[in-house]
């Protein structure tokens, strides 16, 4: 016979450690509230599973003015704009001159470093490595979570709310009945092929390349690594590129007449990323609540998925609190239509820079030009411009 659960109590049950989880335990401990975070990966694999990452102002000021530190400030590198390029010539996006805002290049993995740091500091209780997690009773007053530690002991989890912060293929979402949630999908007919290599930067900022033979971003991880990506088919087999291969596909879309020139290194890191597109609504069921890539995904393109995440917690955390300090229902109740309203606002930005930046197998010679015509609106035009700055570096929360 197999012994009785562990029973143990807390006021919200997160599952899934990653940044928003952590962020979201973070916040509510600063506000008093109990909470018990689980994980089912190891910390070690998290901290070493290279992620790019592009902070907006309010993610970095989650960050330094909620007490998790200050080191996306003193390690990460501010940008003040990016350059668009097209017909082998950059155009420069001033995001300081036209909206007063700047992003952090730092990578995602170093925000959970920071967050993982702070939660323990603070005697958070965050428990990685657990396995069969399940949610249970969604619906009733008091949901439960299922959950094995890492020691192999299993627990009970009595909790007031459960909050799905485990990622796309989260156990949480499927825990919603597929007749009360609705499925938003879209699957994109490219991928990037990545690279990390030990290069100096070979441009201050990040370089959004459109060019006739496809995408390239041309990006920064730190002072001696680099983080490139080009557009390939969802089916590209890394392994059969050699590295002077890959040197002269990113070169070939970024050539110009200004004679541009990558810096190179050896590649230490290859991968194809797929591009896909997701939403769940609405993102609450009974005391559930999803928060980031368990409740939607977008592509890398317009560097919203991570202060999407952020920004669902922000919104969360104060109905949470709301409700755990003077028992009112109403920002949890307005919680998924608060936060879906600019998870679209985001779907629609991610979605137009890569059907502008991107260039399809069958696309026709009109829609080329087309493309070029687009690019070129927005280069020239400030208020073009200022669209795509105040939705790059991120709107307000909440």
């Amino acid at each position: 016979m197999a012994a009785p659960r562990r029973r143990l109590t807390t006021t919200v049950g997160i599952v899934g450690g990653g940044p928003a989880g952590l962020m979201l335990s973070h916040l509510l401990s600063r506000a008093g509230i109990e909470n018990i975070v689980l994980e089912k990966r190891s910390h070690e694999t998290i901290r070493t599973t290279q992620r790019a990452g592009i902070l907006e102002a309010g993610s970095v000021k989650m960050l330094t003015d909620t007490g998790v530190n200050g080191r996306v400030v003193t390690e990460g590198h501010r940008h003040e704009g990016i350059d668009l390029r097209f017909n082998g010539v950059s155009h420069r996006l001033d995001f300081q001159d036209l909206v007063c805002e700047s992003v952090w290049l730092y990578p995602q993995n170093e925000v959970f470093v920071d967050l993982a740091a702070a939660r323990k500091r603070d005697g958070g209780d965050v428990r990685f490595s657990v396995t069969d997690t399940q949610v249970l009773d969604l619906t009733s007053d008091e949901p439960k979570i299922y959950f094995t530690d890492d020691a192999g002991e299993d627990f009970e989890l009595h909790c007031q709310l459960v909050v799905g912060a485990d990622g796309s293929q989260s156990i949480c979402r499927k825990a919603i009945p597929a007749d009360v949630r609705s499925d938003h999908f879209i699957a994109y007919p490219f991928a990037w092929f990545g690279i990390l290599t030990e290069a100096p930067p070979s441009a201050p900022e990040l370089i959004y390349a459109n060019s006739e033979h496809g995408f390239a971003l041309i990006s920064q991880r730190s002072g001696m690594v680099q983080r490139m990506y080009f557009q390939c088919d969802p089916d590209e087999d890394p392994s059969t590129w050699s590295d002077e291969q890959i040197w002269a596909e990113l070169q070939k879309r970024v050539d110009g007449p200004d004679g541009f020139t990558l810096k190179r290194g050896p590649i230490f890191e290859k991968m194809v990323l797929p591009f896909r597109s997701y939403v769940c609504e609405p993102l609450r069921y009974g005391n559930l609540f999803l928060a980031g890539d368990a409740g939607h995904t977008v592509p890398p393109t317009g560097a919203k998925g991570l202060n999407l995440a952020l920004a669902d917690v922000a919104v969360l955390a104060k109905a949470i609190e709301s409700f755990a300090t003077h028992g009112d229902h109403a920002l949890l109740d307005a919680y998924s239509d608060t936060a879906l309203e600019r998870v679209w606002k985001a779907q629609n930005f991610s979605f137009w820079m890569t059907s502008m930046l991107h260039s399809r197998a069958d696309q026709s010679s009109f829609e080329r030009k087309r493309i070029l015509g687009e690019l070129n609106s927005v280069a020239t035009s400030r208020f073009g411009q200022q669209y795509l700055a105040e939705a790059y570096t991120g709107w307000p929360h909440g």
